[in-house]
């Protein structure tokens, strides 16, 4: 990272040594900001990154220890140096108390302030990481998120496994709801840049006015409201990784730095002269058919071809069902943890109900559904009332069949199949089909009576 790229605030209320401050920061390729006040330095605070605080200990409006504190619970990476004139052991001793990284003295001389900057920068940067990997220590993003003993998935896993330690691009590829972002961040924990940062962003969940800006960063000025500068997501990930998902919606214009980026580790960002160079290794995602969108002008060619270098293809859940019940019993493992609940098992109708079920949402969907019926349980065993309903009824191209059937008919034709599709599930038990059906039980006993359907011919 190059000095231009870190931000110093200098808060002083004496104008002589800010425009000191200033020249000589910027002299040395800083960016740095002045406020005379505390109040202005806590607003610019906000407005603007900044990895060192320059703080006279005697503002207007307040004393610069109390404000050591108030940085701080605004931005806690912060290296705050502080500065006066009237320099004491014990005002330094109090500083450093108060969470002051160092201490100058005045008069300043270049050579000093320059030293204590490049360690406070250097201080902000280990803060940074070392609270990053505190947030991810309790997840293991290995192959422990994982969940699978299917064949397609071990398959996958072998994959993962001989591409995560290079440096190689890789195209993920599945359904929403696959796990793509897991498969990344299985790759980034389990390669040589484990120890530098994972950065996520949802190409299709950001503003295409946004999302250039979110990935490649702005200088102040650059466009209106740019009051500060902003380091972008492919600046945060340095010697890292950065996954991009729904990589296929990003716009054409962004392709083109995104490419460059790929073969030359450099760009610029908004409003900035000088470019910026990182070593990324990038992971991108879709549910889409990207050499469809090539062919129809919505991709470029030589992106997709960079892109795709290792592809690793997520198999639905619905082609991998020996996974579910594993996966079913991870998630309620789960959440009967985080909301302290004993739940220890499945009732043989709700396992009857998991394994049936397509899950069009994959594990996403499955993982919602065990999370409903854990919230609702109150007992040991999650039965199948406590799952939300999941599309029992007939498949569309059945419903089309049942537009040349007269009203009556075709609801009776719907009936049918609906209560099938509830005793298949509860395994001919008439009570909780009931139940799930929300009518009587002696209701849904005419039915089976009028429709000729025997609960027996459903029993295991």
């Amino acid at each position: 990272m190059t000095a231009s790229h870190n931000n110093i605030l200098i808060i002083d209320d004496d104008q002589s040594i800010c425009l000191l401050l200033q020249q000589i920061l910027t002299t040395a390729g800083y960016q740095a900001t002045v406020a005379a006040t505390g109040a202005d330095g806590l607003r610019e605070l906000k407005r603007q990154e900044a990895q060192v605080v320059l703080l006279d200990m005697h503002l207007p409006d307040t004393f610069g220890l109390d404000l050591i504190t108030q940085i701080h619970e605004q931005s806690a990476d912060v290296a705050v140096i502080v500065i006066t004139g009237h320099a004491t052991v014990e005002t330094a001793v109090k500083a450093i108390k108060s969470g002051a990284y160092d201490y100058l003295q005045k008069p300043l001389y270049a050579e000093s302030v320059l030293l204590a900057v490049a360690n406070g920068l250097e201080r902000s940067r280990l803060l940074s990481e070392n609270k990053y990997l505190q947030q991810t220590l309790d997840q293991r993003y290995g192959f422990e998120q994982l969940i699978a003993t299917s064949k397609p998935m071990l398959a996958m896993f072998d994959l993962i496994r001989k591409v995560a330690d290079t440096t190689t691009t890789v195209l993920v590829q599945g359904e929403s709801g696959t796990g793509k972002e897991l498969v990344a961040r299985a790759v980034h924990f389990n390669s040589r840049r484990r120890q530098a940062k994972f950065v996520p962003i949802n190409c299709g969940g950001i503003p295409e006015t946004l999302l250039e800006s979110e990935l490649f960063g702005y200088m102040r000025g650059a466009f209106t409201g740019a009051n500060g500068s902003k380091q972008g997501l492919f600046q945060q990930a340095d010697q890292g990784t950065v996954f991009l998902d729904e990589i296929g919606t990003m716009p054409l214009v962004l392709q083109v730095k995104l490419l460059r980026v790929l073969q030359e580790g450099v760009f610029y960002p908004l409003g900035a002269t000088a470019p910026v160079t990182v070593d990324v290794r990038v992971i991108a995602a879709t549910n889409q058919n990207l050499e469809a969108a090539v062919k129809a002008g919505l991709f470029r060619e030589d992106l997709y071809y960079r892109l795709n270098v290792i592809q690793i293809n997520l198999p639905p859940l619905r082609d991998r069902r020996e996974d579910v019940m594993l996966l079913a019993s991870h998630f309620l493992k789960k959440y009967a943890a985080e909301q302290e609940k004993q739940i220890t098992s499945f009732a043989p109708e709700s396992v009857n109900f998991l394994m049936r079920n397509d899950w069009p949402g994959n594990v996403r969907e499955l993982e919602n559904a065990v999370e409903h019926a854990v919230t609702l349980s109150a007992g040991p065993v999650l039965e199948l009332g406590h799952f939300p309903m999941r599309r029992i009824m007939a498949k569309p191209e059945e419903l089309s069949l049942m537009v040349d059937l007269p009203l009556k008919e075709a609801r009776d034709e719907f009936e049918k199949k609906y209560i099938s599709a509830l005793l298949s599930i509860t395994g001919g038990n008439v009570t909780k089909a009931a139940e799930m059906a929300g009518i009587a039980r002696q209701n849904l006993q005419l039915k089976l009576r009028d429709f000729g359907i025997s609960s027996r011919s459903f029993a295991r």
